[in-house]
């Protein structure tokens, strides 16, 4: 990653197609476990908007790391402060809280220690060995939000 220019995201035809693959697998439950389906009410049109996203379970807690940087999804949350999870028969309602930079440069260096790291290690500029303080930066370009509260139904 070292000199390299990070890479920016962009919602491709593949991508959206890859995301509806995944999200099928995810939506019966087929999937690894830390992928749920996130659900938010659009902020401008207040149709609900679904991705599939990587959970970050961390001995801190539960969050939700935006390795894209400030999409759709972000916006939505910091307008709502709430949201849905999904994974099989399982929806979780849950509240959020957005991180300051010093509290999610820990949680940004533990979310790129794992081999979600190969998908999206591309779009941040410090590389997953780099220590802690060096992912401060990181926070300010991928938002991350805490689970504060949330509420599991079986559908």
């Amino acid at each position: 990653m070292g000199n390299e220019p990070t890479k920016r995201f962009e919602m491709t035809g593949l991508r959206r197609t890859a995301n509806a693959v995944v999200s099928g697998f995810v939506k019966y439950g087929v999937c690894l476990p830390e992928l749920h389906l996130l659900t938010t009410r659009g902020r401008k049109s207040g149709f609900l908007r679904t991705i599939p996203l990587s959970v970050l379970d961390s001995d801190r807690g539960r969050f939700l790391v935006s390795p894209y940087g400030e999409v759709d999804w972000v916006r939505n949350l910091r307008q709502d402060g709430f949201a849905t999870l999904r994974q099989g028969g399982w929806i979780e309602l849950i509240s959020v809280r957005e991180l300051g930079a010093e509290e999610a440069a820990p949680l940004l260096k533990e979310y790129l220690d794992h081999p979600r790291a190969a998908m999206v290690g591309l779009y941040f500029e410090t590389p997953p060995d780099a220590p802690e303080e060096a992912f401060a930066a990181e926070a300010e370009r991928h938002p991350v939000f805490e689970i504060v509260r949330s509420t599991t139904i079986r559908i």
